[in-house]
């Protein structure tokens, strides 16, 4: 990673910028306390800062201690130490401004948290009126029609949210319901059907000295599917699936919704079995147990290894008859030792609905170029975007058996297949 010349200030107050540089980052979110800023300080006066390179990862090493701070931390760094005008670039990003008076600029990811935490407590200057001509015509804005802060977030991609907005969209997904229709099983049970049931007819004309009155008939027992939840927690997927996870644990404690279970599993580089934490009422003490039983968060991928020591392990404890999976990632396989579409195949032959979230369909030019993608796609039911609230309250239409596929056919199209 290469940074250009860092403007240092000529009055020597590098221990003081420091401070408020490790304080930013606590309110990024970082455990970064007093100890970690002496220590930081102490290592930038052993080390110098004559060499950028040298400045940022000692810096680096003081305050970052697991993989996923390091996306918070380099946009912290940026704002701080290299852009001499973060404060009226990220004020003019964070607050609402009129379109068309300046180019747009959409923030980047973990952006507007560290812009967050660099603005804690200040407030943008409004500007001043200016003075109307006597020719000029006063227009006033009608803002009745707008949407309101909770459409907008409903749309809004879980990486570009700041801390304010991702607490504000965690409450609405502990909100959403996600209901399936029960299924038609094979057992029959005495009921108003079109099944004649003759030894319940019989038994019912003895008590009437073997005159038979009416027949009895029998219906399919209705009974509700498994969820089973397979969740990429690998390094591209980290902010989703944390928004994800917060969606499926209300699912798991909802009542009525109809689900018989509702197992939960992530994966990266291995396979994790955190269904016993969602089990949690409290969704942070849960979402904490569960992280901290999967050791791999924002690593590496290897979806067909964890595809495989789920088919292997656990696929007929938790499956059922009739189970729906739905699978979160973004299908960047980084390869392993297993055939990634062969356990795709045996997943789909044991569910009745694998359905495929993938954060990627954000982007409108999106193809399946990728290796992994090409492989997984062909054994999906159903293939969805999975990057904000919208797409998640989507779920319902893939799981009433109206869904039409999603994306699928058309990807499959691009790629020269019909569907499977």
């Amino acid at each position: 990673m290469r940074y250009p010349d860092l403007p240092l200030p000529d009055d020597p107050k590098l221990a003081q910028n420091i401070t408020h540089f490790g304080r930013a980052l606590r309110r990024a979110g970082l455990p970064v306390g007093p100890g970690r800023i002496v220590d930081a300080i102490n290592a930038i006066a052993a080390v110098g800062f004559t060499s950028k390179r040298d400045f940022y990862w000692t810096l680096h090493a003081c305050f970052v201690s697991k993989p996923e701070e390091r996306l918070i931390f380099g946009q912290v760094f940026r704002l701080y130490w290299r852009d001499p005008q973060y404060l009226e670039h990220m004020m003019a990003m964070m607050l609402p401004a009129v379109h068309g008076v300046q180019e747009d600029r959409q923030a980047q990811a973990a952006e507007k948290r560290a812009a967050e935490a660099l603005l804690d407590g200040q407030e943008r200057p409004l500007p001043e009126p200016k003075a109307q001509a006597d020719d000029e015509i006063a227009i006033d804005i009608d803002a009745s029609q707008t949407a309101s802060a909770d459409e907008r977030l409903r749309t809004l991609d879980f990486e570009l949210m700041s801390n304010e907005e991702m607490q504000r969209a965690k409450r609405m997904l502990a909100r959403l319901t996600l209901p399936v229709p029960p299924i038609r099983g094979r057992r029959m049970i005495l009921g108003h059907g079109k099944t004649p049931d003759w030894r319940a007819t019989m038994r019912g004309s003895l008590r009437k000295g073997g005159e038979i009155t009416s027949f009895a008939t029998r219906t399919n027992r209705l009974r509700y599917p498994n969820l089973v939840v397979l969740c990429d927690i690998s390094g591209s997927m980290s902010q989703y699936s944390r928004a994800v996870l917060h969606f499926i644990h209300s699912v798991a404690n909802a009542q009525g919704q109809g689900w018989a279970a509702v197992h939960a599993f992530t994966f990266g580089t291995r396979l994790t079995n955190i269904t016993r934490h969602l089990r949690r009422r409290d969704v942070d003490a849960a979402l904490a147990a569960a992280g901290g039983e999967a050791q791999d968060w924002a690593g590496g991928t290897r979806i067909g290894d964890c595809l495989h020591a789920f088919n292997r392990d656990w696929s007929r404890r938790v499956m059922g008859q009739g189970a729906v999976v739905l699978l979160i990632t973004d299908g960047l396989d980084r390869g392993g030792a297993y055939d990634l579409g062969r356990e795709m195949e045996r997943l789909k032959l044991t569910a009745r609905q694998v359905i495929w979230l993938n954060p990627l369909l954000r982007w409108d030019g999106f193809a399946p170029k990728a290796h992994g993608i090409m492989q997984m796609l062909p054994h999906c039911t159903s293939f969805r975007a999975g990057h904000n609230i919208a797409s998640l309250e989507g779920l319902a239409t893939a799981l009433s058996g109206r869904d039409n596929g999603g994306e699928k056919q058309r990807l499959l199209a691009m790629m020269g297949r019909d569907a499977a």
